[in-house]
C-alpha cells in the first residue's frame, strides 16, 4: 500500500506529458516551465509512489512497466481535475487554428491526443491548408492562430517551432527509367514547396514532368506509396514506408524551412493550448 495521502496534480501532468512527448524538454515546453522543474516533479512523484515510472535514455524517455500501469489512471485524474475546473466555465470558447499541409500528416491523431484534457473550456477547430492560404485567413481574422512554413518576407511576430527538412520521397520500388524526365507528384500552384522543388531541379539541369497533382499532402503521399512519382516532402508527413530516393537518383538537396506559430490571441488559455501543440509538433519530428 502506498503511504501517500495526495498526488501532486502538476507532477502527474508532468509525467503524462513526458511519457506522451518522450522527452523532459518537450514536456517542459508544453507546461511552460523548465526541464529541471519537470524532472524534479517526476522524481518526487516516483519517490512518493515508491515506484520508478520512467526509464531515461540519452535519446528519449519511455514509461517503465509500472509507469505504463499508472498512465491510464493518471490521465483519468487529470481529466477529472480539468472537468472540475471547467465546471465554472459558463460558455465554451472556440479556438480556430490553421495548420499547413506540410506540418501535419499521419501523426495528427497523436498531436490532438496531447490536447485532450488540456484545453480548458475550449472547442478546438483545426483547418489544414497551404501555408499561404492559412496566413491569408489569419490576416482576414478568420483564424486565431496559424502554424505554417515561413515562405515570404512579411513581417510578423511569431514563434519558431522547429526547422523542417525536405527530401525527395518515393516508394522503395520506384522505377526511374534512364533518359526519362523525373516523374513528380506535387500540390497545385501556388504551393511554395512545389516551387522550391522545381527550382532545385531546374538549377541542377534535371528534366522533370508532373504526373500527379494532389489536393493535399495525403493525396501526394498516396501517389508516392503507389510508386507513381517522387515528391518533395518532409519526413514528418511522408508515408512511413517511403524512402529518400534523392541520393540514389543524384537529385539536388532541398533547403529546410522554418515552421512558425503565429497567433492573434494572447490570453493564458490560448497560449497554453498553443504551447502544448507546438511541443507536440516538435516531438513528432524525425
Amino acid at each position: 500500500m502506498v503511504d501517500m495521502k495526495t498526488l501532486d496534480i502538476e507532477a502527474v501532468q508532468a509525467f503524462v506529458f513526458a511519457t506522451d512527448l518522450r522527452s523532459f524538454t518537450r514536456a517542459a515546453e508544453a507546461l511552460g516551465t523548465t526541464q529541471s522543474a519537470v524532472s524534479l516533479k517526476i522524481k518526487r512523484l516516483e519517490v512518493g509512489l515508491g515506484r520508478r515510472l520512467l526509464e531515461r535514455t540519452p535519446r528519449q524517455v519511455q514509461p517503465s512497466n509500472e509507469g505504463t500501469s499508472f498512465l491510464a489512471p493518471a490521465r483519468a485524474l487529470i481529466a477529472a481535475h480539468q472537468a472540475a475546473l471547467d465546471s465554472f466555465t459558463l460558455k465554451q470558447r472556440r479556438l480556430v487554428i490553421g495548420v499547413s499541409h506540410h506540418v501535419v500528416g499521419a501523426d495528427l491523431p497523436r498531436l490532438l491526443k496531447h490536447l485532450s484534457g488540456s484545453a480548458s473550456g475550449q472547442l478546438i477547430e483545426m483547418r489544414v491548408a497551404m501555408s499561404r492560404n492559412v496566413l491569408d485567413a489569419l490576416d482576414r481574422g478568420d483564424l486565431d492562430a496559424a502554424i505554417v512554413l515561413r515562405h515570404d518576407n512579411r513581417l510578423r511576430d511569431g514563434e519558431l517551432i522547429c526547422e523542417e527538412s525536405f527530401h525527395w520521397m518515393a516508394s522503395s520500388d520506384f522505377d526511374q527509367r534512364p533518359g526519362e524526365p523525373l516523374r513528380l507528384a506535387t500540390q497545385a500552384e501556388p504551393c511554395s514547396v512545389r516551387s522550391m522543388a522545381l527550382a532545385a531541379l531546374d538549377e541542377a539541369g534535371i528534366p522533370w514532368t508532373e504526373v500527379f497533382v494532389g489536393g493535399g499532402i495525403v493525396t501526394i503521399g498516396a501517389a508516392v506509396s503507389a510508386g507513381l512519382a517522387v515528391a518533395s516532402m518532409g519526413r514528418r508527413v511522408a508515408p512511413k514506408e517511403s524512402i529518400d530516393i534523392g541520393p540514389r537518383l543524384g537529385l539536388p538537396p532541398l533547403p529546410s524551412r522554418d515552421v512558425m506559430l503565429y497567433s492573434n490571441l494572447k490570453d493564458r488559455e490560448t497560449l497554453s493550448t498553443l504551447r502544448i501543440l507546438a511541443a507536440a509538433i516538435r516531438s513528432t519530428g524525425p
